[in-house]
């Protein structure tokens, strides 16, 4: 597999150190590694306008200027889907990765085995083809990952597509755009699906979203979509 590989630290030793076991796992495993080294968010961001196709990023949370964890909020906001692994010296940062979807956290000094293990985990969830949906919006076809979609919501003679800040109006019935979701997504509402993925708070009267928007939940859905969020949790 070709792997576009981009390491963001801001000291030269770590992204030396890095560069290095990131090649000799690329020649153990046959993957052709393209290493790109940033001393910045700033820098990456900079190369990434141009060409955004990386495959796996290795973020230093405790960057100068822009953290890893800000770069990855615009990085997902951009509907950027590449791997995200990042670096850090504290614990307590962990729990800020759930909301960019990161893959992992490693904790410096960092171990060979564990890099390794995770890189491997990126590599293979990139080999496969994420589920994704095909429609006509505007005139255009348009391809969305599942996992860009938030919710839709249905109207007269359309359904609205909502991703994290992108709105996608497609002729369709939701029934007939629900049975082409996997089991992901469930209805709260005759007019609303919504992606477990992207749900944070359900109260008795709607589903609060990543994004912050607030999907209704019908009466009697609040067992239903706890027991389906638990689950898939």
């Amino acid at each position: 597999m070709n792997l576009k590989i981009a390491i963001c630290d801001d000291e030269q030793a770590q992204i030396e150190y890095i560069s290095g076991l990131v090649s000799e796992w690329g020649k153990s495993n046959s993957h052709v590694c393209r290493i790109e080294p940033f001393p910045s968010a700033e820098a990456f961001m900079f190369a990434y306008e141009c060409y955004p196709d990386y495959d796996i990023l290795l973020l230093d949370v405790e960057m100068k200027t822009m953290s890893g964890i800000e770069l990855a909020k615009r990085l997902r906001k951009d509907n950027n889907r590449s791997e995200i692994i990042f670096i850090t010296s504290h614990y307590e940062f962990a729990g800020e990765g759930y909301e960019v979807d990161a893959l992992h956290y490693l904790i410096k000094p960092i171990n060979r085995e564990k890099l390794e293990q995770v890189l491997t985990k990126a590599s293979e969830k990139l080999s496969v083809e994420p589920p994704s949906v095909v429609f006509s919006s505007g005139g255009n076809t348009v391809k969305l990952y599942e996992s860009d979609i938030y919710y839709a919501e249905s109207f007269l003679h359309y359904i609205s597509i909502r991703t994290y800040d992108a709105e996608y109006k497609v002729k369709e019935s939701i029934s007939s755009f629900e049975a082409r979701l996997s089991e992901d997504f469930i209805r709260t509402h005759r007019s609303y699906i919504v992606n477990l993925r992207h749900i944070i708070r359900i109260s008795r009267t709607g589903v609060t979203l990543e994004n912050r928007a607030v999907v209704p939940l019908a009466r009697g859905k609040y067992d239903i979509i706890n027991r389906a969020f638990i689950l898939r949790n």
